[in-house]
């Protein structure tokens, strides 16, 4: 796709529907000379050489990659325009292609009905998601993994609702006779379970949390806002079995965090919300003096938290999914790339004299960490990080991988031949959420050897 070709043709489509328009003048405090312009942009473009390389499948470090080229041309040609998607008066165009999008997305996670919306983010998604559990089970708490999303307990303070930590099991994976014995204790209305943890990309066995939940009178929201897209390959011989059905199960659930800006080529910020129960619009209720009167549909700032939100991200999202539907052939396609990297490392990664596999990727998230001699964590640690800045820093071939915080109990309860000197150590981590990761992976493997056999 030749991006210019189509940014070219955005300005063009605003210019010709601005000139339908009677001519107006230009005020000329508006006015930037062309010097002026030339050079700030110039600065600005200097300055953005600083980022990391996030296009590249030599970034293989956090959630990070460019949107689709379809979606920057689409966010382009809306931003324009400048739509807000609060209200029908300040984006109805915007607000019907949000409606169909996130119709589309209701319809992959396998809702039979709902209520939705896209948000400015992931984690605006679960606090609202976690704000309809507070009004539908007033004075009850949370239960989150461990391996949840940090922000969790940080929104769960901010709504004023307690919140309770279930263990994990050896996957990383809500540990479920845990959770029974705290739902049994009569205090938890609501259970987030994630699909697609950040650390380790662990899958919650939703399948068996929804009936569990069902039985003491608890609500379930899934926070899929990083594994959500992966539906699209719960059938698929690449997806295990236990971690398709949890996938599936995503459907009985009551309110889905997704994050398009994710597995979903959209630029930031991107996320959506969704509850089963359309119902749920009753704890939005407001009024307003001056907005919603130019239509008796309900407006998406009668249904959401927040005001101001960007029509050009609806319209980025709508036209992606026009060309990259949400199929196993569309979309799928792309996430199908980055899920067989993920397993092909994970091969590459047990025959290596220099790494080891930390535990068997579920998504596109491989954790991995240098072999040491000794084999202890107090070795393990540094050897991680300084595979991680010596990828960073190298000049000619550079790498970029992240690092991930775990326990000796996690540590050491997958590997038992690492010495626990330490209470934690750090390991690599590496996102494979590009699919041109899946060709460069050989590339990438034998360059984070090298790395690590320096390291060790």
């Amino acid at each position: 796709m030749e991006l210019k070709r189509w940014l070219d043709r955005g300005v063009d489509a605003f210019e010709a529907w601005a000139r339908s328009y009677e001519e107006y003048a230009a005020h000329p405090a508006m006015a930037v000379g062309a010097e002026a312009c030339a050079a700030a942009f110039d600065e600005l473009t200097g300055r953005l050489h600083g980022s990391y390389p996030f296009f590249h499948p030599c970034y293989a470090g956090q959630m990070l990659k460019p949107p689709h080229p379809v979606a920057v041309a689409g966010y382009l040609a809306a931003m324009l325009v400048n739509s807000n998607n609060h209200a029908l008066d300040g984006g109805p165009a915007t607000s019907a292609m949000e409606e169909e999008a996130v119709g589309q997305l209701a319809a992959m996670a396998g809702l039979e009905t709902h209520l939705g919306h896209l948000t400015s983010s992931g984690t605006l998604a679960n606090l609202e998601a976690l704000f309809v559990a507070r009004e539908s089970r007033p004075g009850l708490s949370v239960a989150v993994s461990a391996e949840g999303h940090y922000t969790h307990a940080r929104m769960c303070h901010l709504l004023g609702v307690r919140v309770h930590t279930v263990p994990v099991d050896d996957r990383g994976r809500m540990d479920v006779p845990a959770l029974e014995r705290l739902l049994a204790m009569g205090d938890v209305g609501t259970v987030v379970a994630t699909t697609g943890t950040t650390a380790l990309g662990a899958v919650d066995p939703v399948h068996r949390i929804v009936p569990l939940a069902r039985q003491y009178g608890a609500r379930v929201h899934v926070d899929a806002a990083y594994g959500g897209f992966f539906a699209l390959l719960a059938d698929d011989p690449l997806t295990e079995e236990t971690t398709g059905q949890a996938l599936r199960a995503v459907a009985q659930s009551d309110s889905v965090a997704i994050d398009p800006h994710k597995h979903g080529l959209q630029p930031y910020g991107c996320g959506a919300v969704l509850f089963a129960d359309p119902a749920a619009a009753r704890f939005y209720r407001h009024d307003s003096p001056y907005t919603y009167f130019t239509s008796d549909r309900p407006h998406l700032g009668e249904i959401s938290l927040e005001c101001s939100r960007s029509g050009a991200a609806a319209a980025a999202l709508w036209l992606t999914l026009r060309l990259l539907p949400l199929t196993r052939q569309g979309l799928g396609a792309v996430l199908a790339a980055g899920r067989r990297a993920a397993v092909r490392w994970a091969g590459l990664l047990d025959g290596s004299p220099h790494l080891d596999l930390y535990q068997p990727p579920e998504l596109d998230i491989v954790t991995y960490y240098p072999r040491t001699e000794p084999a202890a964590l107090s070795r393990v640690d540094p050897a991680s990080h300084e595979v991680m800045r010596r990828g960073m820093e190298s000049k000619e071939h550079p790498v970029f991988l992240s690092v991930a915080r775990v326990d000796a109990q996690a540590f050491t309860g997958r590997h038992g031949d690492v010495l626990p000197d330490l209470d934690h150590a750090h390991i690599l981590r590496s996102v494979l959420m590009k699919p041109e990761s899946e060709p460069y992976l050989e590339r990438l493997h034998h360059r984070v050897e090298d790395l690590a056999r320096g390291a060790a």
